[in-house]
């Protein structure tokens, strides 16, 4: 098995074999919450107009995702995992659209197939890839707002690396740095309506799902399917 690390839009173009798009802050983490609260299926886009255009058709769909990490106009939630999670949801359907994640899956166009990578589904992911040990993995860090990367994307892939190579992982040492760079801006209170603190902490919570999110494609558009482990 060979393992590559790429980062951004220009890594999703090029990754090949099993692809594991990552977003830890926050889009693959809220996913998963989402699906844990009964969403069944979650139709991720890269085109916000897309997203509008999803809803309007089917007003019974859930929209949500950010740009510049705050809910879009007429959306029903953001990019948070501390409101999906908090909220009654009776909704099957989720549009997803974000800045960095939905873009990777949009740009994963040599994939053999596609999985959405967190930490919070990271031994379940493990657990897939040494099931099905293909000849190439490809994990693409998509950092922030597909424009530089993150730790929090990078130290994830890393994690899934050495696990899958049998090496050791700190992962205390891994929150620790993450919340000194990057995560930092959930710890301003400035930022607490969109990105509450609860939000970092939920996404740090390490293998807290047994399920993968598996990219089905139907026509023009992908599916996130729950695939448990």
């Amino acid at each position: 098995m060979h393992i590559n690390i790429r980062h951004l839009v220009e890594g999703a173009r090029e990754a090949k074999g099993t692809v594991i798009i990552i977003d830890v802050l926050r889009a693959f983490s809220t996913a998963c919450y989402a699906i844990n609260k009964g969403i069944e299926t979650i139709i991720p886009v890269g085109d916000i107009d897309l997203a509008y255009q999803l809803k309007e058709a089917n007003p019974d769909y859930l929209l949500t995702g950010e740009r510049h990490e705050r809910k879009p106009e007429g959306f029903d939630f953001g990019n948070s995992p501390t409101h999906i999670n908090d909220a009654a949801i009776t909704a099957k359907t989720m549009v997803q659209t974000t800045s960095s994640g939905t873009q990777g899956i949009a740009n994963a166009i040599n994939a053999d197939e596609i999985i959405t990578g967190s930490f919070v589904n990271a031994g379940a992911i493990i657990n897939y890839i040494r099931k099905t040990n293909p000849k190439e993995v490809s994990l693409v860090c998509m950092g922030f707002a597909c424009s530089y990367p993150t730790a929090e994307d990078t130290l994830c892939a890393e994690y899934i690396k050495n696990e899958l190579e049998g090496q050791p992982n700190d992962f205390a040492t891994m929150v620790q740095k993450i919340k000194e760079t990057d995560g930092a801006r959930f710890f301003d209170p400035a930022t607490e309506d969109w990105s509450p603190e609860s939000d970092f902490h939920l996404c740090m919570d390490l293998n807290r799902f047994d399920f993968i999110l598996k990219v089905e494609k139907v026509g023009d558009l992908n599916y996130l399917r729950k695939l448990k482990i």
